[in-house]
């Protein structure tokens, strides 16, 4: 641990960013701005680089690496204009004009566009800014449509892949469940330029995440300009809630600035049942909730440019969230002969008050000419959470007459989440090959302290049994090493290693127990690609990941739901590794095919269990698999028609597990299909109908059986003045169909059927406004803001 200090010490003292080279500039014509233009950078060989459309100024931003470039602008309507670039640094060309095009055409074609989906080596990227599902809501909803990606309750995932850990413009949130639900609620999705699904991260990347890892990137104001982006949308269920955003962006000479706030307020509704088949009849519990979504967040980041070597910034996300909540449980108890015998009848309510803060200061410089890089960045983030639940659990006859009180109580809890950390990333090229190396340190510290006050007979007493109080420690030091290498054009490669030190404590001061883990693991990845010629692509890559348990999974306290059910945590739960191979093959840019496999020891997870004499359901956390997971896809795009693009995914996923403790179940492998196909009609310039469409079938993994899933999803969106005026309808899960169902877990016998509905079907009604001044006068467009980059990590 010293030495991985020292050496994290000695690079922040020797070296000062990591970024690739960004152009931009306005594309025009006679009477002003050209929207909607295609902007593509080819290098020598005519492989294309990178591409970006422009927005309603006529505004783009390219980012890649030094080169000489062809530089092709296409729209329809105007000649093709083709230009030979050299760059060497980031810089703002001159205003491009187009001169229109001569053609005549007997029907309107609707101009190119930034695809919705794009398939990059490593990565999925979804361009959040041109879906229509998305506008008007947050990042949660935006993950929701993102391809590939699953968030049921508070779980993301990767289909076929598993849980994926999240990051905001490559930074790491520390938080995982319900507290990393509650911080993505904030984040309004008009903010955001693009979402990365990264399935098998290089080694620059932490190494958590048995799913790989999701990437929200926010959008970047164009340079000498500023620009204001007003959103207002209506959420309809069974309640309904509304939001007000807005985001403003502007840069001159040396300065970006970008501020933002985000409003809600209003409620959803949560639907959950139960159904446990005990030897002596089954429970049925229904759980019916009002949630609230009151919140408000803002989002302030300020860079400038001391130099055109030195670039610093920081950046601020503040959010202030009430999510109150008002539940009832009707539990149905049955005999033997499946007659009703008795009732629970649970009322609850919730007031809670939630405040994150996420701190950020970075550091980005060239070193040299030659192409040394080097950033820093120094973060903290504190999550509060102050919850007070007072609830009553009644028994009932049959007839609904009162029995007893069975439970009551008051519940206080403080949670408190603290997270330092620090890392420098260097990239080093070398006439032969390029490497990139750096260090991070991390320092998490929760705690969870539980008052229960026991009111069955009307007053509240203090119940130490029910009262606890958790601690809990986590640092990691970590160091990377990257090697690229490019070979006679038509190769690719890539090796890495990452090495973490883990130190992990927790303390329960309520059971006076203390335990530790401290564990040195090494995570190396591989990468290697072919480019037969401009229309046959191969690619394989390997990675080994570690998913680490979340303090709640640790902390050994158990709740209880009524007097018959309760949670448990295990402070023994030990990290899972999960080693992931990939091939990839490209056909034209349109046709991908995705073959996957990955093997995870150590697994843990969530285990249903049951005292079948005394009808008592535990819900308690255990390392107990060795689960392995297989699977090949097509992906593709079909553009051949001008008004219509779509993106087509089918998925056939194979699951296997081998228990490793004695769980008296019997392990569930199969197979899942999955299918999903997003559609973009242009009806006219200013008119984009979007028809999206899922399916799931039934399959089985490790304890549970899944049921089926499909949903249907319709939105159209209206541009007016030039489409800086925006309106959007959105009906999302058209059949109420998609939410998770029929999950079925059978241990000792017992059998527990479990379904979910977050009003996953809802419909929206958004209006965006933009304005902002097209060019700003500056000292010096020659340089701008030559030094602020996207950061790579």
């Amino acid at each position: 641990m010293k030495q991985l200090k020292l050496i994290f010490l000695i690079s922040l003292i020797s070296f000062t960013g990591i970024s690739q080279i960004e152009i931009s500039g306005l594309i025009k014509d006679t009477n002003g701005p050209v929207s909607f233009a295609s902007i593509v950078l080819k290098d020598s060989i005519n492989t294309i680089k990178t591409y970006d459309i422009t927005d309603q100024i006529g505004s783009f931003i390219l980012e890649t690496d030094k080169g000489s470039y062809t530089l092709e602008i296409n729209i329809l309507g105007y000649k093709e204009l083709k230009k030979q670039i050299v760059i060497e640094n980031s810089q703002v060309l001159e205003d491009i004009f187009l001169e229109p095009s001569t053609e005549q055409l007997d029907e309107v074609v609707i101009k190119n566009r930034k695809r919705l989906i794009e398939r990059k080596p490593d990565r999925l990227i979804f361009n959040v800014e041109n879906s229509i599902a998305a506008s008007g809501g947050n990042a949660l909803d935006a993950l929701r449509v993102a391809p590939g990606v699953t968030v049921e309750n508070d779980a993301i995932s990767m289909i076929g892949r598993g849980a994926s850990r999240v990051m905001v413009d490559g930074r790491m949130l520390q938080l995982s469940g319900e507290e990393l639900v509650t911080f993505l609620n904030s984040i309004v999705a008009s903010e955001i330029k693009k979402i990365e699904v990264i399935t098998n991260p290089p080694a620059k990347y932490e190494a958590a995440g048995s799913g790989g890892l999701i990437n929200i990137i926010y959008k970047k104001g164009v340079r000498n300009s500023w620009k204001n982006s007003t959103t207002v949308a209506y959420n309809q269920n069974t309640y309904n809630f509304f939001n007000v955003a807005n985001n403003f962006l502007y840069s001159k000479n040396k300065v970006k600035l970008g501020l933002s706030v985000n409003g809600n307020i209003g409620a959803i509704r949560e639907i959950e049942d139960f159904i446990t088949k005990y030897p002596n009849g089954p429970w049925d519990a229904r759980i019916k909730a009002k949630q609230q979504k009151d919140n408000l967040s803002g989002r302030i980041s300020l860079d400038y440019d001391v130099s055109k070597m030195i670039s610093i910034g920081a950046q601020y996300l503040g959010n202030f969230n009430r999510p109150d909540r008002k539940d009832k449980t009707i539990t149905n108890i049955f005999n033997s002969t499946n007659r009703l015998d008795s009732i629970f009848d649970s009322s609850g309510k919730n007031e809670s008050e939630i405040n994150s803060h996420l701190y950020n200061f970075h550091l980005i410089s060239k070193i040299d000419t030659l192409g040394r890089r080097a950033s820093f960045d120094f973060d903290y983030f504190d999550y509060d959470n102050k919850l007070k639940r007072d609830y009553i659990v009644n028994t009932l006859s049959p007839d609904d007459n009162f029995l007893n009180i069975n439970q009551a109580a008051i519940n206080s809890s403080n949670q408190r989440i603290d997270n330092f950390s620090g890392k420098v990333d260097i990239e080093h090229p070398f006439e032969s090959i390029n490497l990139s190396y750096g260090a991070k340190l991390s320092f998490i510290k929760t705690v969870n302290d539980l008052v229960s006050l026991n009111t069955i007979t009307g007053e509240p007493v203090f119940d130490p049994i029910l009262s606890n109080e958790f601690e809990y420690k986590e640092d990691v030091q970590a160091l990377y090493l990257n090697a690229s290498k490019e070979i006679k054009k038509k190769w690719r490669m890539q090796v890495g290693l990452r090495v973490e030190n883990t130190i992990t404590e927790g303390f329960s001061k309520t059971l006076d127990q203390t335990n530790k883990n401290d564990y040195l693991k090494l995570f190396p990845t591989f990468y290697i690609a072919y480019q037969k010629n401009e229309n046959n692509d191969f690619s394989f890559n390997y990675g080994r990941r570690i998913k680490r348990p979340s303090f709640r999974i640790l902390n050994p306290f158990r709740t209880f739901t009524n007097s018959s059910t309760y949670s448990e945590g295990n402070p023994f739960i030990q990290p899972s590794f999960t080693d992931s191979f990939e091939f990839n093959y490209t056909h034209k840019e349109v046709l991908t095919t995705n073959i996957f496999f990955s093997t995870t020891s150590n697994g843990f997870g969530t285990v249903f269990t049951a005292d079948k004499e005394n009808n008592i359901q535990a819900v308690i956390r255990r390392n107990y698999y060795t689960g392995y997971k297989g699977g090949i896809g097509e992906i593709y795009t079909f553009n051949k028609i001008s008004w219509w693009e779509s993106q087509n995914q089918v998925f056939l996923i194979g699951y296997k597990s081998d228990f490793d403790i004695d769980l008296d179940a019997e392990p569930k492998n199969g197979f899942q299909l999955y299918l999903d196909t997003y559609n973009t009609f242009s009806l006219s310039q200013s008119t984009k109908l979007q028809v999206d469409l899922f399916y799931s079938s039934p399959y089985k993994d490790r304890l549970l059986d899944y049921g089926e899933r499909y949903g249907l999803d319709i939105g159209i969106k209206q541009g007016f003045f030039k489409n800086n005026l925006r309106l959007s309808l959105y009906v999302k899960d058209i059949f109420d169909t998609g939410s998770m169902n029929n999950i079925v877990s059978e241990v000792d016998d017992v059998e527990v059927n479990y379904s979910s509905n977050y009003s996953r079907r809802f419909f929206r009604f958004s209006l965006s406004y933009n304005f902002g001044n097209r060019k700003i006068r500056v000292r010096d467009r020659k340089f701008g803001n030559d030094e602020e980059t996207k950061r790579a990590n």
